[in-house]
């Protein structure tokens, strides 16, 4: 087998490589011309295995390399900074690390999301980025209201609201700036009506997802992107690891016996963070043991706090429905009962 270390920039990679049968060893900087970069991985047999850090924009390079059956492990860059002592960091350095963690059999893989699955990703973060966008068309709108003194807040979204924003008398760039946020409120109304159909197609079609909604507070879009970014459960053998990898569990700066816990860590999927503590919110209105956690904490804690810690419980809870396989009324049964144990015994 070759292993090949790979330090991958967006224009151009640094190459190391060595294989095991023959002892051949090599570097070389590789620039991503037109044919450059199949014209150099098809000088390696079929099956090599090639390791890179986690980074953005390389999309085409793992499917070129899939075409030529080549095997690409993707790692975690901060252990990989991590497993060398050397202060001395450069490109060619970084490609020979990323081979000798092959070949030492240390290299700390990570999980990575089908083809499929990163599509769908899409579909949920093009969805959030309209309605952030929207949001400061409707910012822009209430702000010209306000300047006239119209406060309607949420009812200037109403008919009868709309109608009163129109009949404002504006001056006459004030006036085309109104038209157009109107006009670009329409057109991303429609968009988004549009991506929220296919969220919950999707989530109809997946039996993950159409498990985790049966938590009251989590709908198509929270339990899709709960199933896309956590993907295959059994990699996390607690409920306390899904939190942390979430970030959803405190900084911790602990040492000779002391114990100094900070705000949360915000290490992992922000999108995903962020829709858990919506969802937090949601299950506080209609699950009355998350309504009843949340407020005695609120009594001792600012609420943000409370809201974090039940994201975090909705987090773990989440877990445990996909890891057993077992729906609401049935996990919380459960969770309620000492003398019944979350997973069976193996």
């Amino acid at each position: 087998m070759v292993l090949i270390g790979c330090d991958f920039h967006p224009s151009w990679q640094q190459v190391s490589w060595i294989s095991r049968e023959t002892g051949e060893v090599g570097d070389q900087k590789l620039v991503h011309e037109p044919g450059a970069v199949e014209k150099f991985y098809r000088r390696f047999p079929v099956g090599a295995r090639i390791g890179m850090e986690a980074t953005g924009n390389c999309q085409w390079f793992l499917e070129w390399m899939a075409k030529l059956g080549h095997e690409v492990w993707i790692g975690d860059a901060a252990k990989i900074r991590a497993s060398d002592a050397r202060q001395q960091k450069h490109d060619k350095r970084d490609a020979q690390l990323l081979v000798k963690l092959l070949e030492e059999d240390r290299f700390p893989r990570i999980w990575v999301p089908s083809r499929e699955q990163k599509d769908l990703r899409q579909l949920l973060i093009h969805r959030y980025k309209l309605v952030r966008i929207r949001a400061q068309v409707k910012n822009g709108l209430q702000h010209l209201a306000m300047n006239q003194g119209l406060q309607k807040k949420k009812r200037l979204w109403s008919a009868a609201g709309q109608q009163a924003l129109r009949a404002l008398p504006l001056a006459p760039w004030a006036s085309r700036r109104r038209e157009d946020l109107l006009k670009m409120m329409s057109e991303l109304d429609g968009k988004i009506d549009a991506l929220d159909r296919a969220v919950v197609e999707a989530a109809e079609k997946d039996a993950r997802a159409r498990l985790l909604m049966t938590q009251p507070g989590v709908g198509p879009i929270t339990s899709m992107a709960f199933v896309l970014t956590i993907g295959e459960v059994s990699r996390f053998p607690r409920g306390k690891q899904v939190a942390s990898y979430l970030g959803l569990i405190p900084r911790e700066y602990s040492s000779g016996g002391h114990q100094r816990l900070g705000s949360i860590s915000k290490q992992g999927n922000t999108f995903l963070r962020m829709l858990l503590v919506e969802a937090a919110q949601g299950a506080v209105r209609y699950d009355a043991g998350f309504r009843k956690e949340y407020l005695h904490r609120c009594h001792n804690k600012p609420k943000g706090v409370a809201k974090v810690a039940a994201a975090r419980k909705l987090a773990i809870r989440l877990y445990w429905m996909l890891r057993t396989n077992t729906a609401y009324p049935e996990v919380v049964r459960i969770e309620s009962s000492s003398r019944v144990p979350l997973v069976g015994a193996s």
